[in-house]
């Protein structure tokens, strides 16, 4: 089983002192090589300062010799994550994308009710069309890979292909349920450059989650693709998707509880949301005020000496804040690709740029980026996802997302809100 270490306190400090050393010998190569300036240089390092400074209230987790300081930046010290810095040494253009999930087929022997790909209806594209763009992606700039289904482990063949076209440049990801998932799999998924498994546990109980994953085995079928990860020396990471109430009636606590024991490096919360299998339904809403309290009870669990044995959390409401980074859809930061090939700025927002099987991808990413120039306070994914369901339902579509010409009525004259303060911050530097 890897080892889990959470950093707080005074290791945490002087992590922060080791990384702004190495970022420094990093990028001081870059100039002995003259390809960058001095000035640009000294730029560098003021705007990676102040992105490791909006960081710190993160915990910190060390998983075997690499430490995450977020759940989308690759471990420190690794070649991924010094692709993840050279983002901010892009001056005269947009700052590239870092992140993409992508879904390499949607076979699942579950029936989630929340699930985003939920009417996307459609055969999954050549693995090989994907595997060119994922190449663009990584020659790019991307940094962080995170490798989804339906369940990726029914397809282990595709699976393979995608992690084998990932070198040590980039960290791969990856989303299952644990069905299908064996030890020799997960050995050979090891050898290329895969660095966790992200387990969905969207309630404490055993018969609560077989309800919602519509399955007899979904909690059996979690607990052993666990236990396989630890055998193989895999870490593991959890996802939650909670309604407001558990946040108050004390599930949330008895889930971080099994997130602990399981030895979770790392659990991400996930809000509900109308997008997908629930574009059609109004789901739980969180006032301010329930945010607020998420909020605090996430920054206690993270920062409370008390609760320095359980795993790390990253908060969705968190980190998209207008405080924080916003919206970072649109590959700003992260995108999606489904697995027929629609390019989606995110997978809750059901629009379509384009599809890769049918024109090229770097002119679809392109076009998507035109939209998406930087992060903004708005969720769009939820703001827009009535005007989503009713022009769905005027032209009577059955898969989703909506095609390009659809897409466009929805991002045309739509509102994302002001930039966030963090990259403006950033890129004034």
């Amino acid at each position: 089983m890897v080892n889990i270490q959470n950093i707080q306190g005074i290791n945490k400090y002087f992590l922060n002192i080791r990384i702004k050393i190495s970022v420094l010998y990093y990028f001081l190569k870059f100039i002995l090589h003259k390809k960058i300036t001095v000035n640009l240089f000294i730029r560098i390092l003021k705007r990676l300062n102040y992105f490791l400074s909006t960081l710190q209230h993160n915990k910190f987790v060390k998983i075997g010799n690499k430490t995450r300081l977020g759940l989308y930046i690759p471990g420190y010290p690794s070649n991924a994550f010094y692709t993840a810095c050279r983002k901010f040494a892009v001056f005269n253009e947009k700052l590239p994308n870092t992140t993409v999930l992508l879904s390499i087929t949607k076979a699942c022997r579950f029936d989630c009710p929340h699930c985003y790909q939920k009417n996307d209806l459609g055969k999954d594209m050549d693995i090989n069309t994907l595997i060119n763009a994922v190449k663009i992606l990584q020659d790019s700039g991307t940094a962080f890979f995170n490798i989804e289904g339906g369940e990726p482990f029914l397809v282990y063949d595709r699976l393979k292909k995608v992690c084998e076209s990932i070198d040590s440049r980039s960290e791969i990801w990856i989303n299952s349920t644990g069905d299908a998932m064996d030890l020799d799999k997960l050995n050979g998924l090891k050898k290329l450059n895969v660095t966790a498994i992200m387990f969905s546990l969207h309630s404490p109980y055993p018969e609560k989650l077989n309800e919602f994953m519509r399955s007899e085995i979904a909690w059996e079928t979690m607990r052993n693709g666990i236990a396989l990860c630890h055998k193989a020396d895999i870490p593991v990471a959890l996802n939650t998707c909670l309604p407001k109430e558990d946040f108050y009636n004390g599930n949330f606590q008895k889930l971080m509880d099994i997130a602990r024991d399981l030895n979770a490096s790392i659990i991400q919360i996930i809000k509900p949301k109308s997008t997908g299998g629930w574009l059609n339904t109004d789901v739980s809403h969180f006032s301010q005020d329930d945010l607020d309290h998420v909020k605090k009870t996430v920054n206690l669990y993270n920062n409370d000496k008390k609760y320095k044995s359980y795993p790390s959390i990253s908060a969705q409401i968190i980190e998209e804040d207008e405080n924080m980074f916003g919206c970072t859809a649109g590959g700003t930061d992260r995108f999606y690709i489904n697995a027929k090939g629609d390019v989606q700025p995110c997978e809750f927002l059901n629009i379509s740029f384009g599809n890769i099987q049918e024109e090229n991808f770097e002119t679809i990413y392109k076009r998507m980026r035109n939209v998406f120039n930087e992060p903004c306070e708005c969720w769009v994914c939820e703001t827009y996802c009535k005007e989503i369901l009713k022009i769905k339902n005027e032209n009577n579509i059955k898969s989703l997302p909506l095609d390009t010409i659809l897409s466009e009525q929805i991002y045309k004259n739509w509102n994302r809100g002001r930039s966030t303060k963090l990259y403006k911050k950033i890129e004034s530097f």
